[in-house]
This record gives C-alpha cells, sequence and structure tokens, in this order.
C-alpha cells in the first residue's frame, strides 16, 4: 500500500489532543502548536521527499492547536508544515510559510540538512539582516517528518530498576563506542545495532557496569560551521527533533533498532540513561536558520530579551534558550520524555544545562514549572533524572540546589579529586567531604547521598589517560587554534609530555589513574566512569573534542589488549565489584559519625597515617597529603553484639611511600585492593597485607583495607 493514496478524501476537523501525526490505521491526525500563527499546512511529499504534492490548510485550531484528519495518509509517509503569520522581528514574530518546517512531534525523519541560504528566513547578505525577508522555498533542503507506526514487540522486557545505590553509570557515545569494533559487522558500527551486539553486552557486564549513558541520539543538526571547515557536530548536542532517534545510527533507517538494543541490555541488567538536551534547539541565535520552532511560533518556543523581542535569551551560549515558562513547551518537553520512556523503555536521562530548565523569568528556581510537572508524573518520576546544574547565564551555577529525586552531576567531585591526586596543598578537607557525598552540597530536603553524581572525568574534558599524560590542552584539530576547551584541567604529565617511554612516568601514571577510579568508586553517591578510562583511552590531548568524528573520539579497542590495557580493566572490574559487594563502600545516607556501633565506635572516622583522630589543626595543615577514612555499617545480633562490615580506604597523595598505623580497634583488616599493584594482577593484593596494624601505601596511591563479618 502507498503511503500516501491520492486523490485525498477532503480534510476533516480531527483532534488536537495528541500533538504531531498519528496514524490510526485508516489515515492521519495532524495537529501542531501555535499561538501567534494565521494559517498552518501540512504538505506531504513523493517518496523520495523530492516532491511536494499536497498542500492542505489544516481546517481548526482549538487552544491554540492546529488540526486535521487526513484519511489515506498511512504510515510511511512523508510531510512537513508551512505556517502563515506576522514577519515582525521587532515583536518576535519571524513566519515565513516560504519555508518548510519541521514537526516539533516528528518521530522519524527522512532525509538532511542541505545547507543553503534558502534555510534562513531572511536575506543572509541584506544590509537590513534578519530585518529583511527571504522568499525562497526551503523544502529541497529540509529533511521531512516520516508518519510512523510505534508498535513494537517487546517480548515481556523489564527495566532492570537498579537501586541508585548499586548503579554505576558508563557515559559513551553511540559511535565512538563501536565505531572501531573488530568484532561488530562493519555496517552496524556506530549504530544502534551495534549497542545489541554481544561483544558490547558482555564487554559492559564483565565490567560491572548497571547503566550506559548515551550522549545525545536525538536526531540533530550538523553546523554549518563545522561542515564548511569539514569537520561535524560529533556530540549532538543541537537538537533537531525531540521524538526523532539521530538517523546515522540507524542501521536500517528503522527507531526499532534502538528498541531491539535496550531490549537486549535490559536482558542484561543494564539500564540505559538518555543526555536529552532540552536547553534550546539547533536553531541558534534571531541570525541562524528557520527550521521548525522559529517558524512555528518564535515568540512561544524561545526566551526573547525583555524590551528587545528582537533578539534571543542565550543563557545556554547557543544562541537561543526554550521557553520552559510556557505552558505548550513544557507540554512538549514532557511529552517527549514520556514518550521515549514508553515507546523506548528508557530507564533514565540526563539533563544537558539542566539550570536552564529551572529558570523562571526571575532566575533559577528549584520548584519551578518544569521542575514540579517532572517529579509530580507518574512515569517520568519513577526512572533516574540527573541534571548537569549550570549554565552561563546568571546565577547560573546551581550545584546541589535542584529539587529532591534529581541527582546532580557533581563537579566539585571532578575538581578536588583532580587537585587532591596531583598533590595540590590544603585538599584533605575537600576530598574527605567528597568521598562523604558531598553532604556540604546535597544534605538536605532528606535528599540521599546518590543525588550526587561522582566522576573525574567526562565527555567534556581530557580522558582519564589524558588527565595524567598532559599538562596543557591540544586542540589545534578544531580549527579554533587551540582557544576552544577548558584551561583548568587540574591535570599533570609527571614528568613527560604525553606519550613516553620513561617506565617510572608511567607507573605514576597508572598509580594514579587506579587511585582515582577507587576514589570515585569508594566515594558515597553514584559513580559514573567515562566510557574507556578503563582501559586507557586517549584523545591525544584534546579536551574539547565536540567536533572530531574520527579516531580522535573512537575507542581503539587495540588498547583494551595491551597488558596495561587489560591490567586496567581489571583493576576497574574489581573496584566496581568491591563496592556494589560492600554496602560500607556505598551508603545511600548521608553519614556523619553520629550513628555508634554499641561498643562506641562511629559509623565513620577519619585518621591520619599515626592511626590518630583528625583535629582541626590536622585538617587545616596545608601539606597534608595522606589521609585514611573507616566506614562501618552492621546489624544488632542480640542485646550485646552487632555483625558489622568495615572498610579502611587509605590515601596517599605525597610523593613518597609511606607507612600507615591502622586505627582502634584493632580489626582483623585485609587488602582487596591497591592502586600500586603491578600490571597482570588484576588489582588484588594478597601479599599487601597489614603486619602488626600497619601497612604500607606507595606514593601516589591507595589502598582499599576490609573487615567482614566483624563482631562489636
Amino acid at each position: 500500500m502507498a503511503s500516501v493514496q491520492l486523490p485525498l478524501p477532503p480534510i476533516r476537523p480531527g483532534s488536537p489532543i495528541h500533538l504531531g501525526a498519528s496514524y490510526d490505521g485508516f489515515g492521519t491526525n495532524f495537529a501542531v502548536f501555535s499561538a501567534h500563527a494565521v494559517k498552518v499546512e501540512v504538505c506531504l511529499f513523493d517518496a523520495e521527499g523530492r516532491h511536494e504534492i499536497a498542500r492542505i490548510p489544516l481546517p481548526e485550531c482549538t487552544n491554540e492547536v492546529w488540526h486535521g484528519y487526513l484519511a489515506g495518509v498511512h504510515a510511511g509517509a512523508l510531510y512537513g508544515f508551512r505556517a502563515y503569520g506576522p514577519y515582525r522581528p521587532e515583536h518576535g514574530h519571524r513566519f515565513n510559510p516560504n519555508k518548510l518546517l519541521l514537526d516539533p512531534y516528528a518521530k522519524q525523519l527522512h532525509g538532511h540538512v542541505r545547507w543553503t541560504d534558502a534555510l534562513f528566513g531572511y536575506r543572509v547578505h541584506s544590509p537590513k539582516a534578519d530585518l529583511s525577508f527571504d522568499r525562497r522555498d526551503s523544502a529541497w533542503a529540509v529533511p521531512k517528518a516520516v508518519v510512523t507506526d510505534t508498535a513494537f514487540n517487546w517480548h515481556g522486557d523489564r527495566p532492570p530498576h537498579v537501586p541508585w545505590e548499586k548503579t554505576v553509570i558508563y557515559e559513551a557515545h553511540v559511535r565512538g563506542l563501536t565505531m572501531l569494533a573488530e568484532r561488530i559487522p562493519p555496517r552496524e558500527r556506530g549504530t544502534f545495532a551495534a549497542l545489541a551486539n554481544p561483544f558490547v553486552i558482555d564487554y559492559l557486564s564483565r565490567l560491572g557496569i548497571t547503566a550506559l549513558e548515551l550522549l545525545p541520539v536525538f536526531a540533530y543538526l550538523q553546523d554549518r560551521r563545522l561542515v564548511m571547515n569539514g569537520l561535524s557536530n560529533y556530540w549532538g548536542y543541537n537538537t533537531m527533533a525531540y521524538f526523532a532517534p539521530e538517523p546515522r545510527y540507524l542501521a536500517d533507517g528503522s527507531p526499532d533498532e534502538l528498541r531491539h538494543a535496550i531490549r537486549q541490555l535490559h536482558g542484561a541488567g543494564i539500564e540505559v540513561i538518555l543526555d536529552v538536551v532540552y536547553n534550546h534547539t539547533c536553531e541558534e541565535s534571531e541570525l541562524g536558520p528557520t527550521i521548525s520552532f522559529r517558524g512555528f511560533d518564535n515568540a512561544s518556543y524561545y526566551r526573547l530579551q525583555a524590551g528587545n523581542h528582537r533578539h534571543l535569551v542565550n543563557d545556554t551560549g547557543c544562541g537561543n534558550t526554550l521557553n520552559l515558562s510556557h505552558p505548550r513547551v513544557i507540554q512538549m518537553v514532557m511529552d517527549s520524555l514520556r514518550y521515549w520512556v514508553t515507546e523506548f523503555h528508557v530507564d533514565g536521562f540526563r539533563f544537558d544545562l539542566g539550570a536552564t530548565l529551572g529558570r523562571e523569568h526571575y532566575g533559577f528556581d528549584p520548584g519551578s514549572g518544569f521542575f514540579d510537572a517532572l517529579l509530580q508524573d507518574p512515569v517520568l518520576s519513577q526512572v533516574k533524572l540527573i541534571s548537569e546544574p549550570w549554565d552561563i547565564g546568571p546565577g547560573g551555577y546551581q550545584v546541589g540546589n535542584h529539587p529532591a529525586g534529581i541527582a546532580e552531576w557533581n563537579d566539585r567531585f571532578r575538581d578536588d579529586v583532580r587537585s587532591f591526586w596531583r598533590g595540590d596543598a590544603g585538599m584533605r578537607g575537600a576530598i574527605a567531604a567528597r568521598l562523604l557525598g558531598s553532604a556540604d552540597l546535597f544534605n538536605h530536603h532528606r535528599r540521599r547521598a546518590w543525588s550526587s553524581v561522582n566522576f573525574v572525568t567526562a565527555h567534556d574534558g581530557f580522558t582519564l589517560q589524558d588527565m595524567v599524560s598532559y599538562n596543557r590542552k591540544y586542540n589545534e584539530a578544531n580549527g579554533e587554534d587551540n582557544r576552544d576547551g577548558s584551561q583548568d584541567n587540574r591535570s599533570s604529565n609527571w614528568g613527560a609530555e604525553g606519550p613516553t617511554e620513561d617506565a617510572g612516568v608511567r607507573a605514576t601514571r597508572e598509580r594514579i589513574k587506579r587511585a582515582m577510579l577507587m576514589t570515585m568508586m569508594f566515594s558515597n553517591g553514584t559513580p559514573m566512569l567515562l566510557g574507556g578510562d578503563e582501559f586507557g583511552r586517549t584523545q591525544y590531548g584534546n579536551n574539547n573534542p565536540y567536533c572530531q568524528d574520527n579516531e580522535i573520539s573512537w575507542f581503539d579497542w587495540e588498547l583494551a589488549k595491551t597488558d596495561a590495557g587489560r591490567a586496567l580493566f581489571d583493576f576497574a572490574r574489581h573496584c566496581i565489584a568491591a563496592r556494589l559487594s560492600r554496602p560500607s563502600l556505598r551508603s545511600t545516607r548521608f553519614l556523619t559519625a553520629s550513628s555508634r556501633t554499641l561498643q562506641g565506635v562511629p559509623d565513620t572516622g577519619w585518621f591520619d597515617e599515626t592511626g590518630s583522630e583528625m583535629t582541626p589543626e590536622r585538617w587545616n595543615f596545608p601539606e597534608g597529603r595522606l589521609l585514611a577514612l573507616r566506614r562501618i555499617v552492621g546489624e544488632r545480633q542480640d542485646a550485646n553484639s552487632a555483625q558489622v562490615s568495615a572498610s579502611l580506604l587509605l590515601l596517599n597523595a605525597s610523593g613518597e611511600d609511606r607507612e600507615f598505623i591502622l586505627p582502634r580497634p584493632a580489626m582483623q583488616w585485609h587488602a582487596v585492593l591497591d592502586a600500586a599493584e603491578t600490571a597482570g594482577r588484576g588489582g588484588a593484593a594478597p601479599h599487601r597485607q597489614p603486619e602488626q596494624n600497619r601497612i604500607i601505601v606507595a606514593a601516589h596511591s591507595a589502598v582499599l583495607l576490609v573487615a567482614d563479618h566483624v563482631t562489636l
């Protein structure tokens, strides 16, 4: 059956309830929001998307939703819209019916953007700039939306529902993870189909990962500047369609590939979290192209500058800011989120520039309309919600200030851990706060310790290998004369810049990488591992490879086969296993030393290398780089005893091997992990046991001791 049966019967009023294109087996209902349009047309295209075969005005507008039902328009049909209304930029209105508009609710795309000046609502080279009006038709240059039938056999799929306290997140990019994976068929590499491959699933399972967090997978626009320079928007933080998967990630063109991958990952007990970008769209500033939202209702979808509605608010650094104070914009975001949970069984979301989502006209508000809608939603409140709690707008740094129920990326953890292991002075108090879940930031409103998402590295910045290999960034390949990317990396090359054959430098680097992994995995909170860090992935010193869809960003799986790569993988695997098997390493509550065992031993204790409890003088000693953290959890056995499990984490960020005297009361401690363990032993440390309540901790290293089933 053809996707469009011509001639079509007259369009009927249809329904405004479900926005987008809704197929019922006989025809399709079209509905789109625009508060300021005076007419909206649906445009149908041939199977190749080249020729417009019908242009039909939507006959009804109810509560600012334009709608109509067309019998004979079936799944697979290609369509777009044209919106008529005032072109008055000084009032925020930029309607131009010459520009074909992508449905904000498009669930699948056909074709891609072809860069041309015709994409802009104004004459690009006019001296009046965006106050001018362009009459060229853009239909040939924009992708078309596809009418879809979302039926899929999930075969009884059940999301794993991994508790927060047992969650270990692995951040990766769909393409980067598998482009160089030889065990995956070439045509599937870099696609959703590759995520379902046993190679990927077995690898993540062996490592112990419980959640795969994917960089943006919604359909996104390739920036004109990058395309002109032979680069690409690799990361994908440039959303074009909030309901459609990125076409490049579909090996066979069907969104069902992602559903299948999620079903396979769920079967292995692995959740899927999507990195989502609802803070801005791909349409840039008022000088950007007209692809969708701008053409439908610029004044509703975007925040406009007070007193100067020609210009957009740019709290995101991307030219525009979605207006989450508008009920229809909130509805679109909520509908999108629910769609990915109900139709793709996604387990959670990481909100890019999450502070923007909490902005009202007066600034950031943890009780904003969007946060309130999100947390009361019966579907979305049950999945994992994570915010990147900052943007570049006024008061944009909001770490710790999001509402209860939303976890947050904790950049204070990143910075303090890096500084401590670099050997910076005066860091003992800071590292102590991070190890206990950053209670100084998150312990309010009955929040739990998992609210702090702890990471040392992420997609934005150095990899772990580069953190210990470079003193400066090397971003020349990005074409911005190395001006882009953070200058504050808190890294150290430990004696040689970049790759080196110096055995001493390499040994130091390996110890520090392991010590950082231990610090992250054994801190209260939710650990997030940057994909590839577990085997030494490098970006060759580039700390901002957002535009590098090549070997700079792709996982070099050959590194995982080297002795160093295998040893680091084994070590990371042991760290994860130790965390998941010992409650003392992953407490859900904030430990304050106020809770005590039957013999008066607090659940948390801090000590220096002499086994003495920390005092204000010791905390404030700037050259103190050694620290011991003891944590105890247990259950009462009877009126006189309690059985407990205890852990003792010893940190030595100095440049010398140091002896630690273990604190009282004495326990039967044994070493589980030692960051100084040589390659090939997988992190196990049977010969590094305490003797006479003492143990040597190597320079730039850490040791984890445990005492299980102790009765106090």
